[in-house]
């Protein structure tokens, strides 16, 4: 579903690369997460995927990223926003309309969707999100969390194949946290959709990854299934990333001969001991 290849970009501003020969493929269908200390090129390397890196931000870039067969060096953005939904950290930064149904009617409405295909939309969508009861609300007096979700569910009314979310848990509370990873996780099991998600709490990737990638000055350094990556922690904790505490342990008591493998949650650890 997507490529990267030799990937390089730099800002105009900057003296430095930010990405330094990333290659990456995702596969259809797949959960992958990318973690990494910050200033690493996380949030470049997501910009990249749905073409606003190079179209939009310019700077020195070099190699491709192909998404679904589209070469972003070779399409404009809106042609990718049919097929990548990009979610922010701020919530705030992506509503604008007086209600959520107008939120989410915008995006397939410049598509000039039929009315009453975008209708259908924004209720499968609100249904998604499990958001249904606030259609009529104004996105302002919502909470962070319900904020997060309606962000999500107005580029769910897009249709697309691949969703990309940079710490879009970043600003709320433990409740919206949870909020938004249920609707992912309901998205990836569900509705087999590919996302990739950039994330700096280790918990949830752990649980919902199909696989994980680390970054360090612009580069993948690690990457592999979440049992795979989190049994490196002498790696991780180097690069100041901290794995779940349940496989932090269980790592410790593997590394003592007390198990024979590491866990990723806590039924996991409660099976090592039977």
């Amino acid at each position: 579903m997507i490529e990267i290849r030799d990937l390089h970009f730099k800002y105009h501003s900057q003296t430095d690369e930010v990405l330094k020969g990333v290659n990456l493929k995702i596969k259809k269908g797949e959960f992958v997460s990318i973690i990494g200390p910050s200033g690493c090129g996380k949030s470049t390397l997501c910009l990249t995927l749905n073409g606003i890196i190079p179209k939009t931000i310019s700077g020195q870039f070099s190699g491709d990223v192909i998404v679904d067969g589209m070469n972003t060096k070779e399409y404009e953005v809106s042609e990718f926003s049919k097929k990548v939904g990009m979610i922010l950290q701020n919530p705030e930064s992506q509503l604008f309309a007086m209600t959520v149904e107008e939120e989410l009617a915008f995006g397939p409405e410049n598509l000039a969707v039929p009315r009453e295909e975008i209708e259908d939309r924004i209720s499968w969508a609100l249904s998604i999100v499990n958001m249904e009861n606030k259609r009529d609300e104004f996105p302002g007096n919502l909470s962070g969390g319900q904020k997060q979700r309606i962000a999500i569910a107005a580029s769910l009314t897009m249709m697309p194949e691949i969703l990309v979310l940079d710490e879009p848990t970043s600003q709320l509370d433990p409740i919206g946290k949870r909020e938004v990873f249920s609707v992912l996780q309901q998205l990836h099991k569900e509705e087999k959709m590919t996302i990739v998600l950039v994330e700096h709490r280790t918990e949830p990737i752990a649980e919902l990854s199909d696989k994980v990638v680390v970054m360090d000055n612009g580069a993948i350094v690690l990457q592999g299934s979440p049992r795979v990556v989190f049994e490196k922690v002498p790696i991780l904790r180097e690069l100041g990333i901290m794995v779940p505490d349940i496989s932090y342990l269980t790592y410790l008591l593997k590394e003592g001969g007390y198990v024979k493998d590491i866990a990723l949650t806590v039924e996991e650890a409660r099976r090592l001991f039977i």
